[in-house]
């Protein structure tokens, strides 16, 4: 089976910077092209104006925090198929009505292995159906 020559792209949401920086290098190493933001709107910004394949994002953030960009994500018809990975400081954990609905395939707690968030990374695009639908 041949591989894609596209590069999978995934948008990395977090208003810590050094974890945005980390978690970049590790995906862009293992072949990933990466986007960058800082807080739930600058992510939206960047889902309107790029093609994204896998969002990962903090929960608690300013602005806009997780559960609320990935709320956007999923009640929008151009991001459909477009999963939701959600990080979480450990024991943090949605209810089940604010995780219904939400388009979260997974959530992973920090501090997290970068091996184990490649391979969940991994098997959730594995998954996936092509990026958009037509506009």
């Amino acid at each position: 089976m041949m591989e894609d020559p596209t590069p999978k792209t995934i948008l990395v949401v977090d208003d810590e910077a050094h974890i945005v920086r980390v978690v970049a290098f590790k995906l862009r190493a293992a072949g990933f092209a990466v986007i960058e933001a800082f807080d739930g709107e600058e992510a939206w910004s960047c889902l309107r104006d790029a093609e994204v394949d896998l969002v990962l994002t903090d929960q608690q953030m300013p602005v806009l925090d997780g559960i609320g960009l990935a709320r956007r994500i999923a009640g929008d018809p151009r991001f459909k198929g477009v999963p939701v990975l959600m990080l979480t400081a450990r024991g943090f954990r949605l209810d089940p009505e604010e995780f219904a609905g939400s388009g979260i395939v997974e959530m992973l707690d920090k501090p997290f292995s970068p091996r184990v968030l490649l391979e969940r990374i991994h098997a959730n695009l594995a998954d996936t159906t092509p990026r958009r639908e037509a506009a």
